[in-house]
């Protein structure tokens, strides 16, 4: 594939792409690595400036998208919102404290080649599906790339980082019984986002792909039929359980992790009850992925997750810090896979 058919484009899901495009990335994510790992300079983005705009925190996507311009010779700017005229969407402005999400892309596009935006949660109210619609704002007026980092809907450079992982642990993605899970966590304050682009990540590539959670941790509608229709053109496939032990049963990749239940986003799609939404938590606290879970799965299965975890809730000790926990290389890959989106997308 011609690697021009990339230059200016926005990455905000995986589902903008095509598999053929996505197995691109992952190539040059490959190679990169490979001319890290031997010192070789790949300075693809000299004098090239990356903003970077986070409304949550962050410690891999942070350092792994300001280390990933260092290593392409290009430079990032880290912008906090609290600390700027917060970009807003038009009626969440508030006067001489925010400034309308089109007047900063269009100020920004001018002075640098690709902004990168991490949002959800607290900043748009738990209004499910509000932070993409700023990130698609903010496309419509730049006319520079815009990256996701993370928001309510999806997460696609942490979905290159597991993709990548996957086809290194396994050799590839044909065949591959790929099961992400949910995992209880004492804090209900979990996007959707990583579950939602791991299962389209997965189903893209053909994968056997598994969707374990109990009743009420239901993901996105739109998602799913994403999902089932990639899984049908791709040679996969795509079911969903309700037991963490029938999920976990045959699977080569498992990837047990919280999101939020319906319940806590606000209308139209949930009724913003943050009680009943603890209530469905509380009640499942056997899904966690202890020695005794992980065994279920085939022999050597690896376990993944994109941290930060909740140890002794999502996972024990004994699991994350084991031999078949292969979390710390998906970390890395982070890093790998966002040099391959920067220096494809950017000028």
């Amino acid at each position: 594939m011609k690697t021009d058919t990339f230059r200016e484009r926005d990455f905000l899901t995986l589902l903008d792409y095509t598999r053929e495009e996505v197995e691109t990335i992952l190539d040059v994510a490959q190679d990169l690595k490979r001319k890290r790992a031997t010192g070789e300079k790949h300075h693809l983005l000299d004098d090239q400036t990356l903003f970077l705009i986070f409304y949550n925190q962050s410690l891999r996507t942070r350092n792994s998208f300001e280390a990933g311009m260092t290593h392409l010779g290009g430079h990032a700017h880290f912008l906090d919102p609290s600390k700027i005229y917060t970009p807003a969407l038009k009626g969440r402005e508030v006067a001489y404290s925010t400034e309308r999400v089109s007047d900063v892309a269009r100020t920004l596009a001018r002075m640098g080649e690709a902004i990168a935006i991490r949002c959800y949660g607290d900043p748009v109210d738990w209004e499910y599906g509000e932070a993409h619609k700023m990130m698609r704002e903010f496309a419509r007026w730049s006319d520079i790339p815009i990256i996701n980092m993370e928001c309510d809907k999806y997460h696609p450079c942490q979905a290159l980082a597991d993709l990548l992982t996957v086809k290194e642990k396994c050799g590839g993605f044909s065949g591959v019984n790929f099961t992400m899970s949910w995992a209880y966590s004492p804090s209900v304050h979990k996007p959707r986002a990583v579950p939602q682009s791991a299962i389209i990540a997965a189903t893209m590539m053909g994968m056997k792909v598994t969707l374990a959670h109990p009743q009420g941790m239901e993901l996105d509608p739109e998602v799913l039929k994403s999902c089932k229709q990639l899984a049908s053109a791709g040679g996969g496939s795509f079911r969903t359980t309700n037991s963490f032990e029938e999920g976990l049963e045959g699977a080569d990749v498992i990837y047990p992790k919280a999101w939020c239940p319906t319940h806590f986003f606000k209308q139209p799609v949930g009724n913003n009850d943050e009680k009943k939404s603890q209530q469905i938590f509380d009640q499942n606290k056997q899904w966690i992925c202890d020695q005794q879970h992980l065994s279920m799965a085939k022999k050597n299965a690896i376990y993944m997750h994109c941290l930060p975890c909740d140890r002794g809730f999502e996972v024990t000790d004994e699991v994350i810090d084991g031999p078949q926990s292969v979390v710390f290389d998906e970390a890395e890959n982070r890093l790998h896979a966002q040099k391959a989106v920067m220096a494809l997308t950017m000028r």
